[in-house]
């Protein structure tokens, strides 16, 4: 499965277009992310422990938009973009989406 964020992939001729496909996963804090955090917000630096966490987040998230590609027949999904939104106190929403295409 090809996968890129922009409209065309040079080479690669669309054949069909296959309309918008979308992953998705919400995920909440962990208590001890949440404790070296506030540590990391008194000394400073990177929120490793979030860091990882939205990681996983946009895997989780592109592997099901791909999922979703292979089911209409897609081998290819272009203009892919992510979005981020606050769902609850300590959780949050994570959204790949795309255009699923048949390319040769």
């Amino acid at each position: 499965m090809l996968i890129s964020n922009i409209e065309v992939i040079p080479g690669k001729r669309i054949t069909k277009h296959l309309g918008m496909v979308q992953g998705n996963t919400v995920r909440a804090k962990h208590a001890g992310r949440d404790i070296m955090a506030g540590l990391k917000n008194i000394f400073g630096g990177e929120l490793k422990g979030y860091t990882e966490l939205l990681t996983e987040a946009r895997e989780e998230a592109v592997s099901r938009m791909v999922q979703q590609a292979e089911a209409v027949g897609a081998n290819a999904v272009i203009n892919v973009r992510f979005s981020t939104s606050s769902v609850a106190a300590g959780a949050a929403e994570l959204f790949a989406y795309g255009t699923a295409v048949f390319m040769e």
